[in-house]
């Protein structure tokens, strides 16, 4: 891995970084950590949140979008406001916020109050991404030393899922699912320590006056549309559904046309005209949607359906997680020879096989079919999701940097929504209309029993071992019927942004 940081006598000597940029690096990589460890420890505190609140399916679901779909409407608002204020300033201010929120949201007495909590970490979470690969950009460049330092940015959303599973399983053995989110606080006070002395400050030179209207607008753009999407998945299309998403299409269109307008707008729509910028954008959507999905429905087929302890599920998924790290890294000197239009589709075509491996079987895999299915997805999207942060990064002006990673963050924070929105709800659907509960069952059971698969093994016991054992086969049949049907989808995603890929990128060199 050293090649990449070698001089090769193309780029001048002076954008090279030194030491303390590497070091500065490692201090940025703490609150992608944060983010990406709460993320998959989430996952694996699902069945324990189920059994502690009894939350609906529906309130389940929001529980864990509401999160992502807040950081995905703040992220471009954010990113804009670092360009103008100062990322490393910003970057801070949400680490803070961040902080505090995740100890409240450790205590959450109800679903509702949790759900609350997870809204405020997607505030000052939007905060954190953004400012953090504006910054490597700014930090970074010479184009080279830029390239590995985004796989390692890249490797350190891997590198958190890899922690998470293992710590959170390790917290959810002996502790309350409330644990997982008191991880924040040893990850952020080592940031607060070493980011005001070694990461240096940067900003837009000239970033004109924050537009309210803008940031208003794109919040009306992003809610809406999740939400319409979520609530027709759930109920069907109807006039809700339909009017949210025309309204969201409606405010999108009026913010493009706003920044087409403005002197200085929070987002350069000229960006999204150059095909490898537009094109890495929406590979890493897809992306994202597949993989977050696959851990959705994955994480829970360990532990309810094979039984297996939240360590121990957690465990299975290591090696993937681990492969996903190495590929992003490894495919930095192949993306320096090789052509995106030829690395991108490899890599996610790999993903797809991953995925057909659990679709073929209709969702019934033991825990070592989990783990090679897993590891190679994570091996295409590793490596996918380097060379598309890249092209992201390379297309942008400096000065604008902030804008440019908020939107490849919109796209990770979007990804996250839809693919649990998506995958998620396409699995609970599956499983309310296949489960059939036994007999002698209270209103409250029923409906407890009926929502999710969490929600059939807490009533299962409360139950006669009879009723109990029939409950439970029933609800993992019908949750595995749907994991079938989620992973077609998936497969279809990797396919699609594979594609896209051949498309988008044939003229990148």
């Amino acid at each position: 891995m050293a090649t990449p940081l070698l001089d090769t006598g193309s780029t001048p000597t002076s954008l090279r970084v030194g030491t303390r940029g590497w070091v500065a690096l490692a201090v940025l990589m703490l609150p992608v950590l944060l983010v990406s460890v709460d993320n998959t420890v989430l996952n694996f505190a699902l069945p324990a949140i189920s059994e502690a609140l009894t939350p609906s399916g529906t309130a389940l679901l929001w529980m864990i979008d509401i999160y992502p779909l807040v950081l995905a409407g703040l992220l471009v608002a954010m990113g804009s406001l670092g360009d103008r204020v100062g990322r490393k300033k910003l970057l801070l201010i949400g680490s803070a916020g961040f902080g505090v929120v995740s100890i409240l949201a450790a205590f959450a007495p109800s679903i509702e109050m949790l759900i609350a909590a997870r809204a405020a970490l997607g505030f000052f979470g939007a905060m954190l991404m953004p400012s953090t690969l504006s910054l490597i950009r700014s930090i970074f460049r010479d184009r080279e030393q830029r390239r590995l330092a985004i796989a390692v940015w890249a490797s350190g959303f891997a590198a958190g899922s890899a922690l998470g599973p293992v710590i959170g399983g390790i917290l959810l053995e002996s502790l309350w699912w409330g644990s997982v989110f008191l991880i924040a606080v040893p990850v952020l006070l080592p940031l607060f320590i070493l980011a005001p002395v070694l990461v240096p400050e940067s900003r837009d030179p000239a970033p004109g006056k924050l537009d309210i209207a803008s940031i208003v607008l794109s919040l009306v753009t992003m809610l809406p549309i999740v939400y319409g999407i979520k609530h027709m998945a759930t109920e069907g299309l109807d006039l809700l559904g339909v009017v949210a998403i025309v309204t969201g299409l409606t405010a999108g269109t009026l913010f493009v046309r706003r920044q087409n307008r403005l002197e200085t707008p929070m987002l350069d729509m000229a960006l999204f005209r150059i095909p490898a910028f537009s094109g890495a954008i929406l590979i890493n959507l897809l992306s994202v949607i597949a993989l977050v999905g696959g851990l959705f429905f994955v994480s829970q087929h360990l532990q309810l359906v094979l039984g297996l302890s939240p360590l121990t599920a957690g465990l299975v998924l290591v090696p993937g997680l681990v492969v996903m790290i190495l590929s992003g890294l490894l495919v930095v000197p192949i993306a320096a020879r090789v052509r995106p239009s030829v690395v991108v589709p490899i890599a996610l075509t790999i993903s797809a096989v991953g995925y057909a491996a659990i679709a073929v079987t209709g969702g019934a895999v033991d825990a070592i079919g989990i783990a090679i299915c897993f590891l190679l997805l994570g091996l295409g999207i590793g490596a996918a999701e380097t060379v598309s942060n890249e092209l992201v990064l390379a297309n942008a002006p400096v000065n604008k940097a902030g804008a440019a990673s908020a939107v490849s963050e919109t796209a990770y924070e979007l990804g996250a929504v839809l693919g649990t929105a998506i995958l998620g709800t396409i699995l609970t659907a599956s499983y309310r209309n296949s489960v059939v509960l036994p007999d002698g069952l209270d209103a409250a059971q029923q409906n407890a029993a009926g929502e999710t698969l969490g929600g059939a093994v807490h009533v299962a016991g409360e139950l006669p071992a009879g009723a109990a054992e029939q409950l439970l086969n029933s609800a993992r049949h019908a949750f595995d019927s749907g994991v079938g049907l989620a992973a077609w989808l998936g497969v279809g995603l990797m396919i699609a942004a594979a594609i896209l890929a051949l498309t988008s990128l044939r003229r990148v060199r």
